[in-house]
C-alpha cells in the first residue's frame, strides 16, 4: 500500500527505536495517535484515504487491536507512517484462533520520509511481532472481518509491490473489484422471463422475514464463509433493512441462495454477499438474484453498483460481466511464510 524503497533497520518488535540517521521512530501506538495517523495515512495512501470514524471501528474497535502490533513512525512530533499486524484473539467462528496466522491490514510511508528504508523497517518490525507470538504465516491484506482493502493495488502502489516481493511475500490469487452504473437500469427481458420460468417451477424469491434469518446464517457461514455471515448479522443488527436481502427457496422449501446489497458500512452502493449453492448453479438461480437485488438498489436512488471482491475468471466473475460489471480495481492477495 504506502510506498518506500531502499533498505533499513529493523526496530525490535513491541519497543520504541530510532534508525540512526533519520531520527525516526517506530514504537507501538498510543492513545493520542488517531488524528495524526489518519492524516499521514491520506497522505501515504491517496487512492483510498481514511476518515476517523472509519479507522476507529475499522481497527481500534476491532475485537482483535493489539496496540503493540500497530507501529507508528513519528518524526519530530510528526506521524509519518504505519504498518498494523493482527492476530486473532477471539475467533471467527467456534473456538479456532488459527494460532499460526497472522495479517498485515495495511501499511504506508508519507511522500517526504520516503526513500529512508522506514518502509521495510515498519513491515520487518511487524513480522518479527507476529513471529514472535508463535505467527508462521501473515497474509496482506484479506484479514476479516474489517479488510479495508483485500490486497495491493499494483497499479497504484507500485514501489510498495516491489517492496512486500522482496521481504518474501508472494500472490496467492488476484481479486477483481467491479463496478456498473445504474443510471436508467431495466432489468433484461430474459432475465425477467427466467425468473418467471423458475417461479412456475416452484422457486420463490423474497425478502426474509426474521425467523428466516437463522437458516440464512446458516447457509452463509457453513456453506460459504463465516465472514459473511458475521456482515449478514452485524449489518441487521445495526438497523439494516431487511429489504436489503432477496432469498432464494427451492421447490422443496429449503433455502438455496440469496443476494444483498448495504451489508458493509451501510454503503447501499455495495453490493454484497451473495450465494448460491452449488447444487443449483446452472439454473439462471444466481443470475435472477443478482438482477433482483439491483433493481431493488436502483428503486432506493442508487445511481451504481460495485464490490471489492471476485475471480475474474470464476463463474461469479463471468455472470458479472454478463450483468454489465467492469473490473476498476485489481488487488493482489498475498503470503509471506516463515522459512
Amino acid at each position: 500500500m504506502g510506498e518506500d524503497s531502499g533498505s533499513g533497520t529493523s526496530g525490535t518488535s513491541g519497543t520504541s527505536g530510532t534508525s540512526g540517521g533519520t531520527g525516526i521512530e517506530v514504537r507501538g501506538f498510543r492513545p493520542g495517535d488517531g488524528p495524526g495517523l489518519v492524516a499521514a495515512w491520506c497522505r501515504g495512501l491517496p487512492y483510498d484515504p481514511i476518515t476517523p470514524r472509519r479507522f476507529r471501528d475499522k481497527v481500534l474497535l476491532d475485537a482483535n487491536f493489539d496496540p503493540p502490533g500497530l507501529r507508528v513512525a513519528v518524526r519530530g512530533g510528526e506521524i509519518v507512517g504505519a504498518a498494523y499486524g493482527v492476530r486473532r484473539l477471539v475467533a471467527m467462528t467456534g473456538t479456532d484462533r488459527e494460532p499460526d496466522r497472522g495479517w498485515i491490514p495495511f501499511f504506508f510511508v508519507v511522500p517526504d520520509a520516503r526513500r529512508t528504508g522506514l518502509g521495510r523497517r515498519l513491515l520487518t518490525d511487524v513480522l518479527d511481532w507476529l513471529r514472535g507470538l508463535g505467527r508462521t504465516r501473515v497474509d496482506f491484506a484479506s484479514y476479516t472481518p474489517h479488510y479495508l482493502l483485500p490486497g495491493l493495488d499494483p497499479d497504484a502502489y507500485p514501489q510498495a509491490a516491489r517492496l512486500l516481493g522482496e521481504l518474501g511475500f508472494r500472490t496467492r490469487h488476484e481479486a477483481a473489484a467491479m463496478d456498473r452504473s445504474l443510471v436508467g437500469y431495466r432489468m433484461p427481458a430474459a432475465v425477467l422471463r427466467r425468473a418467471t420460468d423458475l417461479t412456475g417451477l416452484g422457486y420463490r424469491f423474497a425478502t426474509p422475514a426474521d425467523d428466516d434469518l437463522v437458516e440464512l446464517l446458516r447457509l452463509a457461514g457453513e456453506e460459504f464463509s463465516p465472514d459473511w455471515a458475521w456482515a449478514i448479522r452485524s449489518c441487521l443488527a445495526a438497523g439494516t433493512p431487511l429489504d436489503r436481502i432477496v432469498t432464494a427457496r427451492a421447490p422443496s422449501g429449503a433455502l438455496v441462495g440469496w443476494a444483498m446489497h448495504g451489508a458493509y458500512e451501510g454503503r447501499n452502493e455495495r453490493f454484497g454477499p451473495f450465494g448460491v449453492l452449488a447444487e443449483q448453479r446452472g439454473t439462471g438461480l444466481g443470475q435472477v438474484l443478482l438482477h433482483l437485488t439491483l433493481e431493488r438498489m436502483r428503486a432506493l436512488g442508487a445511481h451504481g453498483a460495485w464490490f471489492l471482491w471476485t475471480d475474474e475468471q470464476s463463474p461469479a466473475g463471468h455472470l458479472y460481466r454478463r450483468a454489465g460489471f467492469r473490473t476498476t480495481r485489481t488487488f493482489r492477495v498475498l503470503r509471506w511464510e516463515d522459512t
